[in-house]
């Protein structure tokens, strides 16, 4: 289970494909794809090495911080299986399932359920005790793995490190059940108590105990009537309540719920579920009472109460850390907390979708450096990396064909016509030249696939004092015919 960087853009299909790391001195594969690994590639190669064997293997640097989180969410996802889930770094999660497998039928749909909660190609093995389990799933071949034959697994199993490993090898023990026939005092005597350990640990004769991760409570409140309720004020008055209890919760967690779910429980059974989020952890219950206003007066039907309702649950189903956070003394509200309270408004108005953003993308070309996207996905204020060089407030997408008079081919324009209108340059500063993506193509620079786009950049001001960027597209002699184009306007 690794995860690439996040910016970076998935590999084509049938690519060998790793995630590097540097270890001292050098690169070294971290981990790599099933495609890497026909080819004879392994983790802990050096990247000189893989190269020298798949010269077209594709690279992205690896993210252990990535790995962690994406860990730590399976095993959260696992307690769906069993309540006793022990995360293994950094890329395993050993499950109890005692008393569980009954549930869905077999050990084996267990298995296969969990490879669906977890959506990514996984390995299973089955034993008595966790650290057989452990052995067998990652130095056991798929025949070990079904006959659960720890005797038949090499002595790397008993994970003691490199030099351990060799001695024992020298030693003609190469397998475990070389291990099991031999007295545990002479092996102790000889290469150390803890491959005795390791290996009872393993038949089971020691127990391996496990330290899981806890499963923490649903944060959530509830609220039964004696006599069913049906005016929305009295809904939201019972909501603002129940608010008011799971930020008691929340507080105590150091959390900020971002998305909240009311659901009104009609007392002939029927149920109504009201869902609000915010774009920043809160405990505000009324800023959620406000939202929750909002969603049921945009409602296309009205909330129909029938003969009232007579319970009414509240759930938490998204939280984020929230920290303390000190109050302005005129109790004033920042600037920014007025934008976001807008941006939650309009979203439970318009929808999440409808309410867009800018916000900066890892991009090269200048009109691809930023994308909308949902206001919602980004807490706080968004802020854009400042260039070295000055950069328009208007662009325009497309940039919009001109035709230009210059000195020289490669030249600054010295006369342009746009939009019918000619234009006079007196001042022209540049180039800024911007080189196609190249490392976004398989072949790289090399590649001879995609037309070159070279843009050559200029600042010109002309004889009214107008001031345009603009580029020339395509070098002469070398790629496409050249061709220029205004791309922005300063102010």
């Amino acid at each position: 289970m690794r995860r690439q960087a996040a910016a970076a853009p998935p590999p084509p299909e049938g690519t060998p494909f790793a995630l590097v790391a540097r270890s001292g001195q050098a690169l070294r594969l971290a981990a790599v794809e099933r495609d890497a690994a026909r080819h004879g590639l392994a983790p802990g190669m050096t990247l000189a090495d893989a190269r020298a064997r798949c010269p077209d293997l594709v690279t992205l640097p690896h993210d252990p911080a990535g790995d962690a989180a994406l860990l730590n969410t399976l095993a959260g996802a696992m307690h769906a299986l069993t309540p006793s889930v022990t995360p293994d770094p950094p890329d395993g999660l050993l499950l109890d399932i005692s008393g569980c497998a009954h549930l869905f039928g077999s050990e084996a749909r267990m298995a296969s359920q969990a490879a669906e909660i977890a959506g990514l190609s996984t390995l299973h093995a089955l034993a008595g005790n966790p650290a057989a389990a452990r052995a067998l799933v990652r130095h056991g071949t798929p025949a070990q793995r079904r006959a659960e034959d720890v005797a038949a697994l090499p002595v790397v199993a008993l994970d003691l490190g490199e030099q351990a490993t060799t001695a024992l090898r020298r030693a003609g023990l190469k397998r475990l059940g070389d291990l099991v026939t031999r007295p545990a005092s002479a092996l102790a005597a000889r290469f150390g108590e803890s491959v005795v350990l390791r290996l009872r640990q393993m038949t089971g004769d020691v127990a391996a105990p496990l330290a899981p991760r806890v499963a923490e409570a649903p944060i959530a409140a509830e609220a039964h009537f004696a006599e069913p309720i049906a005016r929305t004020d009295d809904v939201l008055d019972v909501a603002e309540d129940l608010l008011r209890q799971v930020a008691m919760q929340m507080e105590q967690r150091r959390l900020g719920g971002r998305r909240f779910a009311l659901t009104l429980h009609r007392s002939d059974g029927a149920r109504r579920v009201l869902a609000v989020e915010t774009g920043q952890p809160t405990r505000d219950p009324p800023l959620v009472v406000r939202l929750l206003r909002e969603r049921i007066e945009s409602l296309a039907d009205p909330i129909d109460p029938g003969f009232g309702f007579d319970a009414i649950t509240l759930a938490v189903t998204r939280a984020e850390p929230l920290g303390a956070r000190q109050s302005r003394l005129d109790r004033a509200e920042d600037a920014q907390d007025t934008v976001q309270a807008l941006i939650d408004r309009l979203g439970v108005r318009l929808g999440q979708d409808a309410v867009l953003r800018l916000a900066p993308a890892d991009r090269h070309i200048p009109e691809r450096a930023q994308a909308w996207m949902p206001a919602m996905e980004r807490n706080g204020s968004v802020s854009f990396p400042s260039s070295a060089l000055p950069r328009p407030l208007l662009l325009f997408d497309p940039p919009q064909g001109i035709e230009v008079i210059a000195g020289v081919p490669d030249g600054p324009p010295l006369r342009l016509r746009w939009r019918g209108t000619v234009h006079e340059v007196v001042h022209a500063e540049g180039p800024e030249r911007i080189a196609p993506e190249w490392w976004r193509q398989r072949e790289g620079h090399r590649g001879t696939g995609a037309p070159r786009t070279t843009r050559d950049y200029y600042r010109i001001e002309d004889s009214r004092g107008r001031r345009l960027w603009v580029f020339r597209r395509g070098l002469y002699g070398g790629e496409t015919v050249p061709a220029w184009y205004v791309h922005g306007l300063f102010a």
